[in-house]
């Protein structure tokens, strides 16, 4: 049996502890794609817009309120050699539309996309209606894709002796695949030196998780982060462009979110982070509740009398004290342990917006509050 030195033992031992502690902080750490959290510059999608007239309409169209429906009927029957004055035409089986769509990247000519198309007027339902031939236009007028075709509806609108049901919103279709592209947008991957990551979320230990992953991963120097939301990643001269975002784009990294609180008051919903941390303090919740009913009733005068029939208010003022509802949070309290005391004292989405604001002015919590 071979002897084995106290110091190599230690060194052995040492090592085992930090390997070990390694695997354990990586199952901790959440990790995620590089092509999840980022984008590459350059390579996004475009907006486009165009106009036009949605036809085949039982009754659903716009009215002859609206004007301009019918000038575009009259300039499309036009350029197809039909001469009709717009005061003459009265239909309400068109309607006119906005046409919007996104380019996505390296669109050649002939890809097909997805149109949305949304009523301009005042249709009431665009169900059963097709898009005549439509040309949508980018930021710089020149046309990039032409729509057409049949539209397909979410929901409906029935209306009949003056009661109607809606579902959804009739008044907004989508054109699977109606769209075809007339020119795309060009962009050379070639004699690249260099291609920059942009981060989803500005943050600089991430940029540093990326640039560092990026050059673990390739086995070389060529990352390094230029500020908070931009990793500068330099290309080899004659190097495979697409090849190296792909592998760039499957490296995975580290993620640290920031810790965030949203809070939609409108319709009442909070939303916050598993990673927000709460400091210790008590929370002091009540309501005093003031209901004013007002009722009406008729005194009538006797029989016989010369009185006049009067109506009378009667208002009862009812004034209910609710008893404050006290919440502590002591030291290590989490998210979890908030929402359940939260529970327990029955407060509604408004009274929890409320104490989660409470909250932030007192320095309770620590996260950004984000108020829709």
């Amino acid at each position: 049996m071979s002897h084995v030195t106290k110091p190599a033992l230690f060194r052995f031992l040492l090592g085992c502890t930090l390997l070990f502690a390694g695997y354990a902080l990586a199952a901790e750490q959440h990790l995620a794609r590089i092509k999840d959290i980022s984008s590459i510059e350059g390579i996004r999608d475009n907006q486009l817009v165009g106009y036009g007239i949605v036809v085949g309409l039982n009754g659903t169209g716009d009215s002859q309120q609206a004007g301009f429906p019918v000038q575009t009927l009259a300039a499309t029957l036009l350029r197809l050699g039909v001469s009709v004055p717009a005061s003459s035409i009265k239909v309400q089986n068109l309607a006119a539309v906005f046409v919007s769509a996104s380019l996505p990247p390296f669109a050649r000519s002939g890809t097909r996309i997805d149109l949305t198309v949304s009523s301009a007027g005042d249709a009431r339902s665009l169900e059963g209606g097709i898009l005549l031939l439509t040309p949508l236009y980018g930021t710089d007028g020149k046309i990039y894709v032409q729509g057409q075709g049949p539209l397909v509806l979410g929901g409906y609108s029935v209306s009949a002796n003056g009661n109607s049901k809606s579902v959804n919103h009739p008044t907004t279709a989508r054109l699977p695949l109606g769209g075809t592209v007339e020119r795309g947008v060009p962009l050379d991957l070639s004699n690249r030196t260099s291609f920059t990551v942009l981060l989803q979320d500005a943050d600089f230990k991430s940029a540093r998780a990326i640039a560092d992953g990026i050059n673990s991963s390739l086995g070389r120097l060529i990352a390094r982060a230029t500020n908070s939301r931009m990793v500068e990643v330099r290309c080899m001269p004659g190097e495979d462009v697409p090849e190296l975002l792909s592998r760039v784009e499957a490296v995975e990294v580290p993620v640290f979110p920031k810790a965030k609180v949203v809070v939609n008051e409108r319709t009442g919903t909070v939303v916050i982070g598993g990673n927000v941390v709460l400091q210790p303090v008590s929370i002091l919740h009540g309501g005093l509740a003031v209901n004013i009913v007002s009722e009406f009733s008729v005194s009538q005068p006797g029989p016989f009398s010369n009185g006049t029939t009067q109506p009378v208010q009667n208002t009862t003022v009812d004034v209910k004290d609710k008893p404050v509802n006290r919440i502590e949070l002591k030291s290590g309290s989490t998210v979890e342990d908030l929402v359940r005391s939260l529970q327990t004292i029955g407060a509604t989405a408004r009274d929890v917006i409320s104490i989660l604001q409470a909250m932030k002015s007192a320095g309770a919590i620590e996260a950004e509050l984000e108020v829709l």
